[in-house]
């Protein structure tokens, strides 16, 4: 296994049986904008970096690097069954799930939130990337149903949000708000007033937590980690933007259960 820096979810790091990783971008061997561990094969990265750093990554959890199943992420409600290997196969989707050891069920991000879901009885864990889109949509509940179709039961289940941009850093538009309202009333409590009458900021990490709750899961949290904050531990999307980069790195978190 690898020695790869990671942020742990308390809640999860006490169900036996799993391992789980929120990564940094520390670690890898790309450079520039993507210094270091770049695991995103979307981007403009030289592939044989990308191809290396998700090596490490699969390395942390013992696995080769066909384990690590990721996904061609197109923010849906798509959540997919892993029974084996999906090697350099990217289906289109946003959610992995499994109950084969070994397996590694992975989400990618640089803002967007990552959840990691496990049921340490039945023995099913899930990797979800839940932007605000995707979340909004659906796919935390999606993730949860396809766990459940596999024997899994949400009280039973664990799940944390890993880094992801913050409740002060994402200042969103009025028509941003108006939109959550009209597909979700009373989500306005996930708004406060931003730096001028017409801007709000969302708190994105709770939103999902609500997703959870709604979903029936019985315990979570958001481990506290702001990704547009932390430049030196996290790739932000939102943050490359205003800084007016080309293209940004994108961060893994992952999840597997132990043979």
């Amino acid at each position: 296994m690898t020695d790869l820096p990671t942020v742990q979810s308390p809640l999860l790091a006490a169900v036996a049986g799993i391992r789980h990783a929120f990564f940094t971008r520390q670690g890898g061997v790309s450079t520039g904008v993507y210094a270091s561990l770049n695991v995103g094969r979307g981007s403009q990265d030289d592939p044989a970096d990308v191809a290396e750093n998700r090596a490490r990554a699969a390395a942390w959890f013992g696995a080769a690097p066909e384990d690590l199943n990721t996904c061609f992420q197109i923010h849906s409600t798509i959540a997919i069954v892993a029974d084996g290997s999906w090697g350099d196969v990217r289906p289109q989707g946003d959610a992995v799930v499994t109950r084969t050891p070994g397996v590694v069920c992975g989400a990618l991000h640089a803002d967007c939130a990552p959840v990691l879901i496990a049921d340490p009885v039945a023995r099913v864990v899930a990797a979800a990337h839940a932007g605000w889109r995707g979340a909004l949509d659906g796919v935390v509940q999606a993730a949860v149903d396809q766990m459940t179709a596999l024997g899994a039961e949400p009280s039973r289940m664990v799940a944390a949000v890993g880094p992801c941009i913050g409740p002060q850093s994402y200042e969103v538009g009025l028509e941003f708000l108006q939109r959550f309202e009209a597909d979700s009333p009373g989500s306005g409590r996930f708004f406060s007033p931003g730096a001028a009458d017409d801007k709000r900021l969302f708190d994105l990490p709770a939103f999902v937590l609500d997703r959870l709750a709604t979903a029936g899961v019985g315990q979570s949290e958001w481990i506290g980690r702001d990704t547009r904050a932390e430049p030196d531990l996290f790739f932000s999307n939102r943050r490359a933007f205003l800084a007016g980069e080309s293209d940004y790195g994108r961060l893994l978190s992952a999840i597997a259960l132990e043979a």
